[in-house]
């Protein structure tokens, strides 16, 4: 394969060609139902054709477009199951692996960051990666003192083929729509803007890594690797072996599912709360099943990996995300629409009816108000048609809430999050999590100012 391709024209005939391809595949399922095949079959095989091309286009581009692929991936749960279904294979790999850059690009970067003898830091280096991302690769080493290591090593003018990526997408986002009907592409793509720059300081993603890792260390649960060394456009890390969630959602068992859905949970909530930062990119391929839990061998941890879109979160997730789950759990309708108006979610020209906004709000978080949970591809499903249909009231109302900016990269994470639960088919103590590491969701005790447990 070749360099990354940078050159405006270039990425952007690419980037053309796949609602182009969607319009001329059209015409090639219309002629085959001419000649008498199967309406079903053929738009089988068509669904099929696309997301082959999509995992091609997007792959080799690299950069944003495989960055916007990657974000795609965890919403396939809420897509119509004859939609969801082809591009899920295709979506998978952009989470695990792409075309990798060569050889003699990787060694020109080492040389040019880590200097001419960067031979000398290493006892083993794989010049064959191990995995491929949106802006880096990684390749497996042994450091100079003997420890196991991933080298992360940053694509040459990844940056300008982020934006451009982002950019060119953004204009085509009307004409992307019919990949994935249903969602709203716009915004998405604007959030992975806001995030370029930052995901491509690995001084940054080295940081908060480094934070994780002393925070999680010796914990039964989380492990998050060490970070050996780092420069500009290069980060060494401890390797970490495991099981890729990826392979989870598509062999694991049901046990396995399970363990892996209440650890991303658990790290979700706790996260913010432990470290001040939310780990903002929680595709599966950022995530490991390793043996040895608290239970021994046989028990699972979680293996976290990729800290370079995080969300800065000093005091933790905000308390009045869980004060207005709290409070929506108790059917409190006036006081959650209060706070609803306060944070700045119903702007002030717009007056709504408190148990409206309940009745949209209650089926959304029916996982907290069990004891366990189990998600679904189905119950997604269901609650993206409930939101996403014009003829719906909850998305009448829908339209009218808003998002403050700060709770934006909160709520894409949350929800892909649960996507990803989804995906898994796990069963979740969800409200355990909520009450153990969310703020404001178990009221203090006004007596003794400890936190009281809320009854379930």
């Amino acid at each position: 394969m070749s360099d990354l391709p940078r050159k405006a024209v270039t990425r952007t005939a690419k980037l053309a060609a796949l609602p182009l391809g969607i319009a001329g595949r059209a015409t090639w399922g219309f002629g085959k139902r001419i000649v008498g095949e199967s309406a079903e079959l053929v738009g089988r095989e068509l669904q099929q054709r696309t997301a082959d091309q999509l995992f091609k286009v997007l792959g080799e581009l690299k950069g944003g477009a495989m960055k916007f692929g990657q974000a795609l991936s965890v919403f396939e749960s809420a897509l119509p199951e004859e939609v969801a279904g082809p591009y899920r294979a295709a979506l998978t790999k952009l989470q695990e692996a792409a075309p990798p850059m060569p050889t003699r690009t990787v060694h020109a970067v080492l040389e040019e960051r880590l200097g001419e003898g960067w031979h000398e830091l290493f006892l083993e280096f794989e010049d064959k990666p191990a995995a491929a991302a949106s802006i880096g690769q990684v390749h497996r080493g042994v450091w100079h003192d003997g420890r196991e290591v991933a080298v992360k090593v940053q694509y040459p003018g990844a940056g300008e083929a982020l934006l451009s990526d982002l950019n060119q997408l953004s204009r085509f986002s009307r004409l992307l729509g019919p990949l994935i009907p249903g969602m709203d592409i716009k915004p998405l793509i604007a959030e992975l803007k806001d995030r370029v720059s930052e995901e491509l300081d690995y001084g940054l993603e080295a940081q908060a890594q480094q934070a994780h890792a002393e925070e999680f260390t010796d914990d039964p649960d989380v492990v998050v690797p060490q970070v050996v060394h780092q420069s500009d456009q290069v980060l060494v890390t401890e390797w970490m072996d495991g099981i890729p969630l990826s392979e989870i959602i598509s062999d694991g068992t049901q046990e396995q599912r399970n363990r892996a859905g209440q650890l991303l949970a658990r790290f979700l909530f706790s996260g913010p709360a432990r470290t001040g930062l939310l780990h903002a990119d929680p595709h599966p391929g950022n995530f490991r099943l390793l043996p040895g839990g608290p239970e021994g061998e046989d028990d699972w941890r979680l293996g976290v990996l990729d800290f370079g879109t995080v969300d800065r979160l000093p005091g933790g997730l905000p308390a009045t995300i869980g004060e207005s789950l709290r409070m929506t759990l108790d059917g409190e309708a006036e006081a959650v629409y209060g706070l609803l108006c306060a944070e700045g979610f119903v702007k002030e020209t717009i007056e709504l009816d408190p148990d409206a906004v309940m009745d949209y709000l209650l089926p959304i978080i029916e996982p907290a108000q069990v004891e366990e949970f189990t998600f679904t591809r189905g119950w997604m499903r269901s609650q993206a048609a409930r939101v996403a249909d014009p003829r719906s009231p909850a998305y009448q109302l829908g339209k009218q809430l808003n998002l403050p900016p700060s709770y934006l990269l909160i709520h894409r994470v949350t929800l892909s999050t649960i996507g990803v639960l989804c995906q898994l088919g796990a069963t979740v103590r969800l409200r355990e999590e909520l009450e153990e590491w969310l703020p404001g969701f178990v009221p203090e005790d006004p007596v003794g100012g400890e936190e009281a447990v809320a009854e379930a």
